[in-house]
């Protein structure tokens, strides 16, 4: 196949497929998971077993008992996929967190080599995976009392904004929402947080073209560093990745 026509085809949204039996991670490949997050009490409790102390006295803190059922949930899930690639118990492995909050494996459970990032929201939850390559990963469930311009207007680089505004007003929602799941996957890509602010950066929007990272101020190549994809989680939601170099293929588990 010629390049140009591969990079279309390996652009487009991939189906989310049962994983196979002897699930392998190349290092040309990036692995996202789709979950849900509602379990039986039965499901629940086996999840809660394989977490550390940590975590439970997190799971009691939420003031909601379904954001603690959600929590227990995306941590078990986590502890069980990335379990498949390392060959170990999901109760074995240990997470250290980065000081903007990102988490990632000790050395002795494969840190050295296992990249990973997680969101969840509302019932679903995703999970990236890859061999040493840094990852991020946004869902956002569309909320429709949310007030968009505005939130737009705050936190939106001044292209985007002008982007966003040219739309049709039937298209500007949708626009919404794929601009913060990219911009928001990017930021944990990098891992630092919100101490880059979303104005700084610029991300493509509009609805039907392809995910892009358009620029990002002050390092003129930071841009061509990373790859952006759109990711299609289900209705009612929107999700964006970005991987770490342009070498990379996606490959969708359920």
């Amino acid at each position: 196949m010629p390049a140009n026509l591969n990079a279309q085809a390996d652009s487009a949204v991939q189906p989310w497929r049962e994983p196979p039996a002897n699930l392998g991670l190349g290092a040309d490949e990036v692995h996202v998971w789709r979950a849900s997050l509602n379990h039986s009490h039965h499901r629940l409790q086996h999840l809660h077993g394989t977490l550390v102390s940590e975590e439970w006295d997190r799971a009691v803190r939420f003031h909601f008992e379904r954001d603690g059922r959600h929590y227990i949930a995306a941590r078990g899930l986590l502890r069980e996929i990335l379990s498949r690639y390392l060959k170990l118990s999901p109760g074995s492995l240990r997470f250290k967190y980065t000081s903007y909050g990102k988490p990632y494996l000790t050395d002795e459970c494969g840190g050295e080599w296992l990249r990973f990032n997680v969101s969840h929201s509302g019932e679903l939850a995703l999970y990236a995976i890859s061999r040493q390559r840094e990852l991020g990963v946004d869902i956002e469930q569309v909320r429709t009392n949310i007030e968009h311009r505005q939130i737009a207007s705050a936190f939106f680089s001044e292209h985007e904004i002008k982007l966003l505004g040219a739309l049709p007003e039937h298209l500007q929602e949708e626009a919404f929402f794929l601009c913060w799941t990219r911009k928001e996957a990017y930021i944990k890509g990098i891992g630092e947080g919100l101490s880059l602010p979303l104005h700084s950066f610029d991300v493509s929007l509009t609805p039907g073209s392809p995910a892009s990272l358009l620029a990002v101020r002050g390092d003129v190549q930071e841009a061509r560093r990373w790859t952006l994809r759109s990711l299609e989680p289900g209705p009612g939601y929107f999700a964006a990745l970005v991987g770490e170099g342009r070498d990379w293929h996606l490959k969708c588990w359920q």
